[in-house]
């Protein structure tokens, strides 16, 4: 018996915000003055950075714990499980639920905890509990759950990215059009024939990086109470092109298959340049060169939906909904990120 991923699910939030929706927005810079080009360039050149055309917010009656919650639902159905065997629940956010028109958090109780109840799963020795790990938390909440079921101490875990994104952004910070909602779920087990964990690796750099993304004032001197999430941007972009790659070979190399067998890598979407710079630094290590179609992208239309991008990427090409990209049986594909800590890890995975 292997360790995989038997079911997955994914909620895609119904509201889609499009770039020319942001025209009209009151962009500042850090120091509060107004940008000297129009909106309608910022956003153009944003556009050819970022690759996002378009991305989803959730609606207003829902919340993180909610979209969580669908999205199990359904990793639950594909999976064929009763869901009173899940030893585990993992949700992976990191700002908890922020109702519609708020900015403060609420995490108490925990996520998991809302999401179980949501299921009404009664059964006690399912623990649920937050993974609070940056962008990477999905895939480590992964790994958390593969050495519970290799340990012997669960059989079934459910593990979630869920994020609303859109609700801890200043208006007033461009960046705020990179994020976006959503939620991923997929319920790991020990599997026959269903898929098999390879390898993983996990690391966190904190000594110069731990505040290249972090909450912080508006760019609005009228809103100077009110902390929203921001980011070194081009810090995070070196950061990530220049440790993430290597991290990927040597996850990798630990898993007993070469270079030459993977056929997707699903990679956390925050800019769509970065990430072809670390796929292809990433080949390069080996000297090759990408191959087409190896990332499949969905930043255009969905943004970056942090803990979500990567089970909701997985979801949506098991489902057929990724135009010209398919994962079939005996494939094997890497899962990678980066995010808030600074966090990266990988995981190779046989399907």
């Amino acid at each position: 018996m292997s360790i995989g991923i038997i079911g997955t699910g994914s909620y895609i939030p119904g509201q889609t915000i499009k770039n020319q929706d942001f025209e009209s927005q009151e962009f500042l810079n850090a120091d509060g003055t107004p940008f000297k080009n129009e909106n309608t360039i910022i956003i153009e050149k944003f556009k050819a950075i970022t690759g996002i055309e378009e991305r989803r917010y959730v609606e207003k009656g829902l919340n993180t714990s909610d979209i969580a919650f669908l999205a199990s639902e359904k990793a639950i159905e594909d999976a064929k499980i009763d869901k009173e065997t899940i030893d585990y629940i993992i949700v992976a956010h990191n700002f908890g639920d922020v109702s519609h028109g708020q900015h403060q958090s609420d995490m108490l109780p925990s996520l998991a905890s809302r999401v179980k109840h949501h299921l009404r799963i009664k059964n006690p020795k399912c623990v649920a509990y937050d993974m609070l790990f940056g962008c990477p938390g999905w895939i480590e909440g992964v790994i958390q759950a593969n050495a519970f079921i290799k340990s012997g101490i669960a059989t079934n875990c459910l593990v979630i990215g869920a994020e609303t994104l859109s609700r801890i952004v200043d208006p007033h910070d461009r960046d705020s059009m990179i994020y976006s909602d959503g939620a991923g779920a997929a319920i790991i087990s020990q599997s026959k024939n269903q898929g098999e964990i390879l390898s993983h690796s996990s690391a966190t750099f904190t000594y110069d990086e731990a505040f290249f993304l972090f909450y912080g004032k508006s760019y609005s001197p009228s809103e100077a109470t009110t902390k929203y999430i921001k980011m070194y941007g081009r810090k995070i972009y070196e950061f990530a092109v220049t440790h993430v790659p290597q991290a990927m070979k040597d996850c990798l190399d630990n898993s007993g298959v070469t270079i030459q067998e993977v056929k997707k890598i699903l990679i956390h979407q925050a800019n769509e340049k970065m990430d072809e710079a670390i796929v292809n630094r990433f080949y390069g290590l080996y000297n090759m060169e990408a191959p087409d179609d190896i990332m499949p992208m969905s930043i255009g239309k969905l943004g970056n939906s942090s803990v979500a991008t990567v089970p909701t990427l997985l979801d949506l090409i098991k489902t057929g909904k990724v135009k010209n990209q398919e994962i079939h049986k005996g494939d094997v594909i890497i899962f990678a990120s980066v995010g808030a800590g600074m966090n990266i890890n990988a995981i190779v995975y046989k399907v």
